[in-house]
Parts: structure tokens; sequence; C-alpha cells
């Protein structure tokens, strides 16, 4: 799946000569907690969020510090503070540059720089033109639909063959031995397993093809130490 499969079209935006009264009106009129800030061009120069307004003055949550620490740290580090702090328009209290990303990357890219750098939002452009923006939300709701989306019936045998194979996609199955049986849709889970963690990962293997109605646990944990069978938890 790719980011313009998920992503929202033609967000939202700020221009960067907005105030912050606008830019806050604008989030909570479309339940957005962020906005790309585009120039008078149109291209992207920077973000606002939420984040950029907690640190505010007006609601005394300016960082405040001791009076050594103040002395420890820049100049210009308090001076930038200060202008977030009580700064009036929105090109004062952005974070800028932007992360963004291309339409055409698959959304685990998206993911990877959600990751990496702590961010909710990427603007996704394209020609270097903002075309979009995918926010975790979109995320959210694109796993949403895949999991509500209706299946096609399968099977007993081809449910069957459907957990075999997603066991064998994957190391934590083959430490023990996991065998499934499918009838009516009851995915019987039997063998031995080396580690408990195993048992509901293959559960979980199990449930999420199309057509398990349910899933019925009888694995055997070895106790790889002792060497012995240990009772269910």
């Amino acid at each position: 799946m790719l980011v313009r499969d998920i992503m929202t079209s033609t967000p939202v935006t700020a221009k960067l000569s907005s105030s912050i009264a606008e830019a806050a009106s604008l989030m909570l009129d479309n339940r957005i907690s962020g906005l790309p800030v585009v120039d008078d061009e149109g291209s992207l120069v920077g973000i606002v969020s939420e984040g950029d307004f907690l640190r505010r003055g007006e609601l005394d949550t300016e960082r405040r510090r001791s009076c050594v620490l103040e002395f420890l740290t820049s100049p210009g580090k308090l001076a930038d503070e200060y202008v977030r702090a009580h700064g009036r328009k929105v090109e004062e209290v952005m974070t800028s540059p932007v992360t963004t990303i291309s339409p055409q990357q698959p959304i685990a890219d998206a993911v990877k720089l959600m990751e990496r750098g702590d961010i909710k939002r990427l603007p996704v452009i394209e020609d270097d033109q903002l075309i979009g923006i995918v926010a975790r939300s979109d995320l959210l709701r694109a796993l949403s639909k895949i999991l509500t989306a209706k299946s096609s019936p399968n099977d007993d045998a081809q449910i069957q063959a459907a957990i075999q194979t997603e066991f064998a996609k994957h190391s934590w199955s083959s430490n023990g031995f996991i065998s499934v049986a499918v009838k009516d849709g009851v995915a019987e889970l039997s063998g031995t397993i080396f580690d408990e963690r195993e048992r509901l990962a293959a559960k979980v293997a199990a449930e999420n093809i199309p057509g398990v109605k349910s899933v019925d646990d009888q694995l055997t944990w070895i106790d790889p130490y002792y060497g012995v069978a240990m009772p269910l938890p």
C-alpha cells in the first residue's frame, strides 16, 4: 500500500502571515492537530501543531528555569524560547524545515519516518507541491478499513493451508513443532512449543486467516531447561 492510497488530499493549511489564533481556530474547527504552513506561492515552508502551543505566556506555561540553569543556557536558546512563547504569527512558532514524503512511497516508509522523528504527520510532496498529508490517524483509518472488510469464504483445506503458510514465514514457529487442523472453520493448534510466547503468536497468526471462526489451543509447552511438559497458564 502506498502513501497516496491513505493520505488526506488537499489538506487544510495555514499561511506564514496567519496569526496563531487563526491557526488554533483552524485546527479546532477541522478537528486536526497540525497544519502545513505555505508561503504566498503555495510552497511548503513549515508545519505548526498543538505541540507548538504548549509553552505559551498566555497560559502561564512558558518554560522557567532556576537562576543557575538560566545562566548555563545560551542567550540564543532563551531568545528562541521567548519567541515561541510570545510570538503572534505562525511563522514565529512553526517547525521548519519539515520532514516530507512522496505519494509513491510505501506506507512502511511513512511509519519509519514517524517513528524516527517522533512526528505525527507528514506532508506529501509531488513536483515541489503540497498535495496531501498523511497522519497517524490515516494509518489507523486504513487499518480499520482492512480489518472490517468482508473476506471471501474459504473451505477448511484452504484455511489450513493458509495458516501453515503463515507459520512458515516466521522463525518463532520453527522453534517447536506446531501443527494445525481445521474443521468447520475451527483451527486446532497442537504440538509442542519451547517458549510460552510462541503460543499467543500462533493463535494470532491463525485468527488473522480469513474464514477462521475460532482457535482451539492444544499446544504443549515443554520447558527447555527441565525437558518436561508444563501446565497451561
